[in-house]
């Protein structure tokens, strides 16, 4: 669905991405590791069109369809094929409600007419019945979930998510897991999750790349990410989960 080759990225003078190389195949969860400062969110935000790329190429393929080549656009070009992103400081509208937000989020793919996909209610019940509420006042929690239906309610084909846990709470850790799981299995989406929990990679990934640096120094099946592999880039063994 989509590939990267070569990409580089700078912060002025700063080389923080090097070459990185990664493909993202249709229907699958990508998990990317690595410690804090090693390139997650700046390679995030490149992919979503919120960094330049100083060179290399990404590639957007579609079956039946000539590929597509995202670096001619910023952010607006990746909504069109069909990328959504959840950063970490969520971007919801916090003085607008919750129905508002869904309805400003469909407004930016250029969807101005018809109803609410009320479908988005099923994969996150507990807005249905807050609709009408300010943003600022449901639980960070629900904020976050509201973040992810803005995303999902523009029917993207790749859902990015930068640090979704969000913090050590196992609950709302399994609840992301059991959702994530889902949108892959019922929407097919392909996901790619940027995090630091290894135990919600381990059980959500089916593939993994290994920032450190800026480059990619590890990919594979999710199973190859093992103890020694993390012990020896990230300075310490994973926990269990």
């Amino acid at each position: 669905m989509l590939s990267l080759r070569a990409i580089n990225q700078y912060y002025g003078n700063q080389h923080t991405l090097w070459n990185v190389d990664l493909d993202l195949p249709p229907g699958v969860c990508t998990g990317i590791v690595g410690l804090p400062g090693m390139g997650k969110t700046t390679l995030m935000n490149c992919i979503a069109g919120l960094l330049p790329i100083a060179s290399g190429t990404m590639v957007w393929h579609e079956a039946g369809a000539s590929p597509f080549p995202l670096l001619s656009g910023g952010s607006e070009a990746r909504t069109g094929p069909g990328i959504g992103y959840v950063s970490q400081d969520r971007r919801i509208f916090s003085q607008l409600t919750v129905e508002e937000n869904l309805h400003i989020a469909r407004r930016a793919k250029g969807e101005t007419s018809g109803s609410m996909n009320s479908d988005i209610f099923e994969f996150f019940p507990e807005l249905y019945p807050l609709r009408q509420r300010r943003a600022s006042g449901i639980s960070d929690d629900l904020q976050y979930q509201l973040a992810l239906a803005n995303a999902l309610v523009t029917r993207p084909r790749l859902l990015i998510l930068d640090e979704p846990s969000r913090g050590p709470d196992p609950l709302l850790t399994a609840r992301l897991a059991m959702l994530l799981a889902r949108l892959t299995r019922e929407l097919g989406l392909s996901v790619l999750l940027a995090e630091q929990q290894l135990g919600l990679i381990r059980r959500v990934a089916e593939r993994f790349c290994l920032l450190w640096r800026g480059r990619s120094v590890a990919q594979g099946h999710v199973s190859e990410l093992n103890d020694p592999l993390i012990e020896h880039w990230m300075g310490t063994a994973s926990p269990a989960g």
